[in-house]
This record gives structure tokens, C-alpha cells and sequence, in this order.
């Protein structure tokens, strides 16, 4: 989907796919992978205001931060047994 995308919501969505092969890689204990992919999205997140496409960015930046921790930290076995979060984009009206 991203890769026809240009300007600025490309890195958005970018983001989050990264989000999701981090979590990926989460499932697979590959902790380095799914750190890295954190730090990417987030990264890729910065530049974005806390509600975009009708998505509570903010939130969830707070969120993938805090899963990053918990990755640097973490026991693989006790992080892939985790529910990934679920986000839900809103329309705005």
C-alpha cells in the first residue's frame, strides 16, 4: 500500500508496518528485530501531530515506547505470549 504513496503521510504508513513486523518479530522471540522495528516506527512517528487519520498517534506512541522497554528488558517467551495492542482508526467528524 505505502509504496505508491508520496508525501507526507507515506512515513504514517511506513510506521505502521513497521509496528507490525515488530510485532512479528516479537511472536518469533527475535527481540533485536522487534526493537529494531519499534525504534523505526517510532522514529518514523515523530513528525506526525498526537491525533492523524482520525488515529490517536500520541497514545500510541506512549504505547510503543513502553513495549520497547519492555522488549530491551524482556523474556522473549513472556513477551510473545503478550496481546499485541490493538489500535482502531476513527472517523473524524
Amino acid at each position: 500500500m505505502w509504496t505508491g504513496l508520496r508525501g507526507p503521510s507515506r512515513d504514517f504508513f511506513q510506521g505502521l508496518i513497521q509496528v507490525s513486523v515488530a510485532f512479528y518479530h516479537l511472536d518469533n522471540r527475535n527481540l533485536a528485530g522487534a526493537a529494531s522495528m519499534l525504534r523505526r516506527a517510532l522514529k518514523r512517528f515523530e513528525r506526525y501531530p498526537d491525533r492523524y487519520f482520525g488515529f490517536d498517534l500520541g497514545a500510541h506512541r506512549a504505547d510503543l515506547g513502553e513495549w520497547l522497554d519492555r522488549v530491551a528488558a524482556g523474556d522473549p517467551g513472556d513477551l510473545a505470549a503478550t496481546t499485541p495492542p490493538k489500535w482502531r482508526f476513527e472517523t473524524e467528524e
